[in-house]
């Protein structure tokens, strides 16, 4: 770790244990508060998929909605939650017009794999040095280490729908809706491969001045091959009777390789996870509060004790005042030297205490000590009270 990385690591430690550890209860508080919002959704969505049905494609049909003889429409129900295992196929192969003659598929620029989604992912490597002006690159490191890599992807689909098996009926299908999903999707990689990057007199110039300069391209596709078994998790509807299923924003998932057996017991194990993690980071942020809260309640307590005990000390030091105003004003010329060093118009006659000065009036002193802060005007070292000292 460097001496840059160190000093910030330092710098958030002091802030975190800033105020007794409240800053830190705080933050371990807004994490718990995360953890109950993310345990929350996760529980929500065990619930749903093990109430969801889980159908074949074939059995899709039988919940089409019933029309209504006396009216002569379509009842329609509402959206519902189901889980349907498929294998993939073009959706062209379904079409009953003369666009299913040629079909609409995909071909992987690699393995020439037919597919319905293809993923091309290019990632650049950078590697970096100090140079001549090292800390140009310890600056970089602290701000800037997502810098390193830069990612440039791009993704084409094709209409597709999930069937049952290879002997499957033309009239068994359920169409995949990937409008508007952000759910990963179950991709398999065809293709990885490194590539080194040959240098150039601008390469050169960006190591010798401690820039960062490529190394090499990562070069990465992923398909959804035609033939493949997958779960579709989603909300089925039904468009002029043909079955279609949509991604639902709350559930984790939408296709994925996992059956619903799998999907409970990986979101049963993130559920448990999630509410220890709740349990741990409440209690931990309840104990770091309630500490800071007891030490700043127990300096306010001291700083009111203080305040209380130093108002008669003011009071009574208000007459000695008077008097020794009254005392002064009959005296004569006072000479430089004896001058309080903040009025410059009396004599010195009171030392702080524990510095010892008798470098102020007995008014000048008591105005001193009455700050919230009171410190010496000569050493600046905090004091507790002064002391009227008298000539023998």
């Amino acid at each position: 770790m460097s001496s840059h990385e160190q000093a910030l690591v330092s710098l958030l430690s002091q802030l975190a244990l800033s105020l007794d550890g409240a800053v830190l209860g705080v933050a371990l508080a807004y994490a718990a508060a995360r953890s109950v919002l993310k345990f929350t959704a996760t529980s929500s969505a065990l619930r749903k998929i093990r109430m969801a049905p889980s159908l074949e494609v074939s059995d899709l049909r039988s919940i089409l909605p019933v029309e209504d003889s006396s009216s002569g429409l379509s009842q329609q129900s509402d959206q519902m939650i189901v889980v349907v295992r498929g294998t993939v196929e073009a959706k062209s192969a379904v079409d009953l017009n003369w666009k299913s003659f040629k079909p609409n598929v995909l071909v992987s620029q690699e393995s020439g794999d037919k597919a319905v989604i293809v993923q091309r992912t290019q990632t650049c490597i950078y590697n970096e040095w100090k140079g001549f002006f090292g800390w140009t690159s310890d600056l970089r490191a602290i701000f800037a280490r997502s810098w390193r890599e830069q990612e440039s992807t791009s993704l084409r689909t094709v209409p597709f729908v999930l069937v049952e098996g290879y002997g499957w009926q033309h009239s068994d299908f359920v169409v995949v809706n990937m409008d508007g999903s952000r759910h990963p999707l179950p991709v398999t990689t065809i293709y990885h491969q490194l590539q080194p990057i040959s240098a150039s007199p601008y390469t050169f110039l960006q190591a010798l001045f401690g820039h960062e300069y490529p190394v090499g391209l990562l070069d990465e596709e992923k398909i959804l091959p035609l033939g493949k078994d997958i779960t579709a998790v989603g909300v089925l509807s039904f468009k002029n009777g043909i079955p279609e299923i949509k991604s639902c924003k709350d559930l984790p998932y939408f296709l994925s390789d996992m059956t619903k057996d799998q999907m409970i017991v990986d979101l049963a194990f993130r559920s448990k996870v999630l509410l220890w993690s709740c349990v741990a980071l409440g209690s931990l942020s309840i104990g770091v509060l309630g500490y800071a809260v007891v030490r700043n309640w127990n300096r306010w307590k001291e700083w009111r004790q203080q305040r209380q005990l130093q108002q008669p000390r003011q009071a009574a030091s208000d007459d000695v005042h008077s008097r020794v105003a009254a005392e002064e004003e009959e005296m004569g010329e006072i000479p430089d030297g004896e001058l309080c060093v903040i009025c410059l118009m009396r004599r010195r006659r009171s030392a702080f205490i524990p510095c010892g000065h008798m470098v102020c009036c007995q008014r000048c002193a008591i105005s001193v000590e009455r700050e919230s802060t009171p410190k010496c005007p000569v050493c600046r070292q905090e004091i507790r009270n002064s002391l009227r000292i008298y000539d023998s």
